[in-house]
């Protein structure tokens, strides 16, 4: 107990020292989330049995971020979607009573070679193992507020295609998924940029490199049993390496119609090898942008946020739905309909997530699977002069077709993972626009003369 006063008291005098300096200050840290081997796993309906071991860690690796007055964590997690609402609430809650956090930000890479993770109605309802790592993350959030540092930033981009458009249309106007691209023919549409946030202290050292890129991390397959952050674990390890003393933490972007080249590769055809590869290609890249970056203080340092959310409606008719499984295989993996009966039953209010940092850098965020346009019409749209975009923020609910990719179908265009209804992403990246210009000033809350 006289331990946690301690650290307590320890804490408050660190950020009343930089709070009140008002210096934009930062830290990183990583924490090692892999569970124990027997659970059963994300992302192949077609998997067959429980994770037997680790191919590599999996990690909750963090940014702590303050301009003197507000504190955001930013957490960037090695599974297939974040933690449920209850259980990122109660981080949020531990960050913000003890640590004085404003607010804490959740983002997936979507590996498909992590713990199964579903949504839970209530704190009870949490397992043993996910609340270990909630337990880890958040005391990685109480003692980086003991490790802020006066810092600087800078943000640059480049280019590197590890992947492809899986949704291939046809002459007649139909499609077909293209899984799998190993000669790797140009489709579209696809992303190869590669955005990447950098963090020093004031003596010029690394604290963190964060990358954004568009790109499923399913390299490895059904046949893989062992967890993996796949070629995102592959990436950061690469850069670690290089750019000695970053945290190397990725944000997925809009991959919900792009795969890697090599999707789903088994592993007696070298998955692991071709995996790493993949990674290692994009990490060469970033570590090239990485150290072209000069970083900067910023003249007046700034955190606005928003974490708004917004109703939706089913996209789909439940009784057609249900009716229309009845009998099929599909069903029969789960459970005769009883996933889709709770997936009917889901409360549909989507947190939209939105970061400006120091008036020049956005982050905005979809809780699920953007199609890639998202992420090019981000970057053309905002007002800002580096946009991030991501996937996977702070929830999980399906896909996020375009109108266009909606129309077209396919694969997350016009199927059950598609349980939003159609315009959402439009309207989310929408509401994250007006955010930035009304944090801007440029949209005021008065009328005009």
């Amino acid at each position: 107990m006289k331990a946690f006063f301690a650290t307590a008291i320890l804490i408050f005098l660190v950020q009343s020292s930089l709070l009140a300096s008002g210096i934009f200050s930062a830290t990183a840290f990583k924490v090692d989330i892999t569970p124990s081997s027997g659970l059963d796993m994300w992302g192949y309906s077609a998997r067959q049995g429980q994770s037997t071991g680790t191919l590599d860690p999996l990690y909750a690796k963090g940014i702590l971020l303050s301009d003197g007055q507000t504190q955001i964590a930013l957490i960037t997690l090695d599974l297939g979607r974040t933690f449920s609402f209850v259980s990122m609430e109660l981080v949020r809650e531990i960050a913000q009573r003890e640590g004085g956090i404003d607010e804490v930000l959740f983002f997936a890479s979507h590996t498909h070679s992590g713990p199964s993770i579903l949504d839970r109605s209530s704190r009870e309802e949490i397992p043993k193992w996910e609340r270990v790592m909630l337990k880890k993350i958040s005391w990685a959030i109480l003692q980086a507020t003991q490790n802020l540092l006066p810092a600087t930033l800078g943000s640059g981009s480049g280019e590197t295609l590890i992947g492809h458009n899986r949704i291939r249309s046809q002459s007649d106007g139909s499609v077909e998924m293209f899984w799998r691209n190993a000669t790797k023919i140009p489709t579209s549409p696809v992303d190869d940029h590669v955005g990447v946030l950098r963090i020093d202290d004031k003596t010029g050292s690394p604290i963190a490199i964060l990358v954004n890129y568009s790109c499923h991390p399913v390299v490895l397959g059904p046949d893989n049993l062992q967890y993996s952050a796949d070629y995102p674990g592959a990436m950061s390890q690469i850069v670690e390496s290089e750019i000695e003393g970053a945290v190397c933490l990725f944000l997925q972007g809009a991959p919900g119609d792009i795969n890697p080249y090599f999707d789903k590769t088994p592993l007696r055809k070298n998955g692991v090898q071709l995996m790493q590869e993949t990674g290692h290609q994009l990490g060469k890249e970033v570590v090239r942008i990485a150290r072209a970056i000069r970083t900067t203080s910023p003249a007046v340092p700034s955190l606005q946020y928003s974490l708004e959310t917004l109703p939706f409606n089913f996209r789909w008719d439940k009784e057609l739905v249900l009716s229309n499984l009845s009998g099929r295989k599909t069903a029969s993996r789960y459970k005769d309909g009883q996933h889709y009966e709770r997936l009917f039953s889901r409360n549909l209010n989507l947190p939209v997530t939105t970061l400006l940092i120091n008036r020049e850098i956005v982050l905005t965020g979809m809780p699920g699977e953007p199609f890639v346009d998202f992420a090019i019409q981000a970057r053309q749209r905002f007002p800002a002069k580096t946009t991030f975009f991501a996937g996977y923020a702070n929830g999980h609910f399906g896909y996020f077709p375009t109108l266009e990719g909606a129309v077209r179908g396919g694969y997350g265009g016009n199927t059950l993972g598609t349980w939003i209804e159609v315009g959402a992403g439009e309207r989310m990246l929408d509401r994250s626009l007006i955010e930035v210009y009304e944090m801007l000033g440029n949209l005021k809350k008065e009328p005009g003369e």
